[in-house]
């Protein structure tokens, strides 16, 4: 964080300073909620978790090097004492990103909100430091958390913003007002909660609805290829680039293709120029993740040339997230558990078929292992059937269904498609599947992972890639 005193600081956010010898003492270091992450000059924040109290952990962690804590009660050692913890750290953000002065990119979707994120970040760290949310950080802790990691010497402020109902972006771009804001898509993540698309859309747009206006500097980067996205452009009056394959994009893709080992190649038009792009990442999928990024960075002064070069040279920076690893006996992990919605599954098998090619080469299988897809309400049968049967039509090997009754959908779906025999197989949990696929992979195999998060099926790529190091396979 850039440096403040504790005074200043206590004047943001509405505190009363206890035990505080010397109010002109500075927050140099990070601001944490986890005491495992104190470092000298730390502000540590307090919150009274349903497990775990902040407030117990205040002694220790000054005793670690925290200058003082952001607490709601008193606790016997240097703090800033407000009513309310969570919105005293929210007006804190707000300070200093005003006083910081970055351009602040946000951005917001169904799903690849954290692969576009990913891709933003190192593609506008070609040009100046760039700080960006960490992992999938993106509620009313983790996005003022990060934006509280900013320095002095921070240029572009890359911030992610996830929603569960209508309100809750507009109070994150009021704690993190942006300059660019970004609507990836609106998919059925979360639709369970929302009840339907057109909510859904009505709450990411409320992202576009907080720029400010073109003359002020508002950038709006819409996807041409969703029409629930692009008719936001009426709800913003900051000026609208559109993104997309649709040839009325201002940033668009041509001549898209997969490599043999799944990984997109395009040509990249963009209004200063075109220049070719190969990407490390893996999935047709990310063709549209790079072209909301590159939308950024043209926005934002970069060539052409520049935005490619960066693009070609990216990779995954978030874990769990179409994670490939070879083992050392030819077969291949894609470990993509971190979370799933219908776009994301879908997404996934079919970068799985394009792999499956290379695989096939070699002698091969691609192998599906899927569980539930949260939070649908009352699509939930409609979408794990469709996935199911999706398996099946791109000619996936083999379909593994993990879990209980969701998964059944999948497998059943993936059966009244034309999957007989063991082409599909639903077991009950993460360790029967890790056991199927001890005794059944051989080199050449590439096998897939996903599920939501709350299933924890990164449990099966963890274990079959410790399988892999101890050089246990099956010859068969």
């Amino acid at each position: 964080m850039i440096a403040l005193s504790l005074a200043e600081i206590a004047a943001v956010v509405g505190g009363q300073t206890h035990d505080i010898p010397d109010p002109s003492v500075q927050v140099t270091g990070q601001v944490v909620r986890d005491s495992r992450e104190v470092e000298p000059g730390s502000l540590f924040v307090a919150f009274a978790g349903e497990r775990v109290d902040g407030h117990d952990f205040a002694a220790a962690v000054v005793e670690a090097g925290a200058v003082a804590v952001l607490a709601s009660r008193p606790v016997g050692v240097p703090a800033i004492v407000v009513d309310d913890v969570q919105r005293a750290l929210g007006a804190l953000a707000r300070h200093v990103v005003q006083k910081l002065g970055a351009t602040l990119v946000a951005l917001t979707g169904s799903a690849g909100k954290t692969s576009t994120k990913d891709l933003i970040a190192q593609v506008l760290q070609h040009k100046a430091p760039t700080v960006y949310t960490p992992g999938s950080l993106n509620n009313e802790i983790g996005l003022p958390l990060t934006a509280l990691s900013a320095t002095e010497e921070t240029r572009f402020l890359v911030l992610e913003m996830g929603a569960r109902g209508i309100g809750h972006i507009r109070y994150l771009t009021e704690l993190t007002p942006p300059r660019i804001g970004l609507v990836i898509n609106v998919g059925t993540a979360h639709i369970g909660e929302f009840g339907g698309r057109e909510q859904i859309a009505q709450a990411k747009g409320e992202l576009v609805e907080a720029l400010p206006s073109e003359a002020d500097g508002g950038t709006a980067i819409l996807n041409a290829d969703d029409p629930l996205v692009r008719a936001m452009a009426v709800r913003t009056k900051a000026k609208v680039i559109f993104f997309g394959e649709s040839g009325e994009a201002d940033v668009r893709a041509e001549n898209v293709r997969l490599t043999d080992r799944g990984q997109p190649a395009f040509r990249l038009h963009t209004p200063s120029g075109a220049s070719d792009v190969t990407m490390r990442l893996y999935g047709e999928h990310h063709v549209s993740n790079a072209l909301a990024a590159a939308a950024v960075a043209h926005e934002l002064g970069m060539s052409a040339d520049e935005i490619a070069t960066a693009l070609s040279e990216a990779g995954s920076l978030s874990r769990w997230r179409m994670e490939v690893t070879e083992r050392p006996d030819g077969v291949t992990i894609v470990n993509d558990a971190y979370n799933a919605n219908p776009e994301s599954m879908r997404a996934a098998l079919r970068a799985l078929a394009a792999m499956g090619t290379a695989s096939r080469a070699k002698g091969g299988r691609t192998w599906a292992v899927l569980g539930k897809m949260a939070e649908l309400g009352d699509e939930a049968l409609a979408e794990h059937d469709a996935v199911g049967r999706l398996a099946v039509r791109l000619n996936v090997g083999k379909l593994v269904a993990v879990g209980g009754r969701e998964a059944s959908w999948l497998q059943l779906g993936a059966y009244n498609e034309g999957s007989w025999g063991e082409e599909s197989v639903h077991v009950s949990d993460a360790q029967a599947a890790v056991d199927l696929l001890r005794s059944e992979l051989r080199p050449g195999d590439v096998v897939l992972v996903k599920a939501s998060r709350s299933v924890g099926l990164e449990s099966v790529a963890q274990a079959l890639l410790a399988t892999g190091a101890e050089g246990e396979v099956s010859a068969r």
